[in-house]
């Protein structure tokens, strides 16, 4: 959201920079496109979660709207429309003020405790020489990710020891040496008990 919805925050962060929406992504005309928007939303995290999270989207100019209340704290979103590929992401309250402060242009994150966040269906992130970027930049290369779950809380690669890219393991620092940097781990959520 980039992904980490963070890479969520990817998709909340294209919007408000100005990133076209996909077609269909913003069309919640009628019953059943809302319900197939809430569907995906939900996918995002393990079903007991999913079930009870509220859901947000974003309309046609770009602005959220609730689709569907909840009763977990958490709140769901269906997709990142900066990528081609679905991307559904599920955070608590913190890691959705994590999001928001991204989206609101925030010189870092308001959270004052961590976030957590799953992307069960995986997500897609922006990188160029040997970087994670936080959003597109020409001569960038969309990759994916697997299904994972994600810890918005102050992390740095030199301070853990962890890389600041996925390559050879299966946790880094995401947007490392930025105050959105943070935890991912590529562990499926759906696998989770």
């Amino acid at each position: 959201m980039n992904r980490s919805w963070i890479v969520v925050a990817a998709a909340v962060v294209a919007v408000a920079a100005g990133a076209g929406v996909r077609a269909g992504a913003a069309d919640m005309s009628g019953a059943k496109a809302t319900a197939e928007r809430v569907a995906l939303a939900r996918s995002g995290a393990p079903g007991a979660i999913g079930k009870g999270a509220r859901v947000m989207d974003m309309d046609a100019e770009g602005k959220l709207i609730e689709l569907a209340p909840g009763t977990n704290g958490f709140t769901c979103v269906p997709d990142d429309p900066s990528t081609p590929k679905a991307d559904p992401m599920c955070s608590d309250p913190a890691a959705w003020e994590f999001v928001t402060s991204m989206l609101s242009g925030a010189p870092k994150p308001t959270n004052t405790v961590p976030g957590f966040s799953y992307m069960a269906k995986g997500g897609q992130h922006w990188e160029k020489d040997g970087k994670i970027l936080m959003g597109k930049e020409e001569g960038a290369k969309l990759v994916d990710e697997p299904p994972h779950w994600m810890l918005f809380w102050p992390f740095s690669a030199q301070a853990t020891g962890l890389p600041s890219l996925p390559s050879g393991g299966d946790v880094y620092v995401m947007f490392d040496g930025t105050p959105y940097a943070h935890l991912m781990v590529y562990q499926d959520p759906a696998k989770l008990k």
